[in-house]
């Protein structure tokens, strides 16, 4: 089986000529007119570039999806079934569950909820697979540590108020409307 090749032949680019000058002469105007609107409005006190950190925080979105966190009910108690939805639903299995049996309305509980967060992309999965929102992305982000241990986050560490988490369970319920 013959096959016939066919080679096309096209003009080098140059780089001298009217084009490219007007793409550097634009390019230039562009990068001249910001760098002009930012230092004068920085010279009339109204934009400053930095954010220091720990005192001023960036605005986020309703949308941002920081640390999986487990829903705290005003009674103190996680309001987590342990159905393991959320196990499942996660892509890079960062989740363990190991469920136990209660005397309460509710049949059963996580006796061991872990979480390790060197292993969560953040990707809401198991926030989407929960049938009782019982696990919320939170918007705490900052959650380095020094030791691999330290990112192996136990069901007391993720517990967390449902007032504190008001902001991202409004957004999710917006959703279902």
């Amino acid at each position: 089986m013959a096959i016939r090749v066919v080679k096309v032949v096209r003009p080098a680019p140059s780089l001298v000529g009217p084009q490219a000058l007007w793409a550097v002469l634009v390019g230039l105007w562009v990068a001249t007119a910001h760098l002009l609107r930012n230092l004068f409005g920085f010279m009339r006190g109204r934009q400053d570039f930095t954010i220091y950190f720990p005192e001023q925080r960036f605005v986020q979105a309703p949308a941002m999806r920081g640390m999986p966190v487990l829903v705290q009910m005003e009674n103190g108690k996680e309001r987590c079934v342990a159905c393991g939805l959320c196990e499942w639903a996660c892509p890079t299995t960062c989740i363990t569950i190991f469920p136990a049996e209660t005397a309460d309305e509710v049949e059963r509980y996580p006796e061991i909820f872990d979480i390790d967060m060197s292993r969560c992309m953040f990707c809401g999965l198991c926030e989407e697979a929960c049938p009782e929102e019982a696990i919320v992305m939170s918007r705490e982000v900052e959650i380095a540590t020094y030791s691999r241990r330290g990112s192996l986050w136990h069901k007391a560490d993720l517990l967390v108020p449902q007032a504190r988490l008001k902001t991202r369970t409004d957004f999710l319920r917006g959703h279902y409307e």
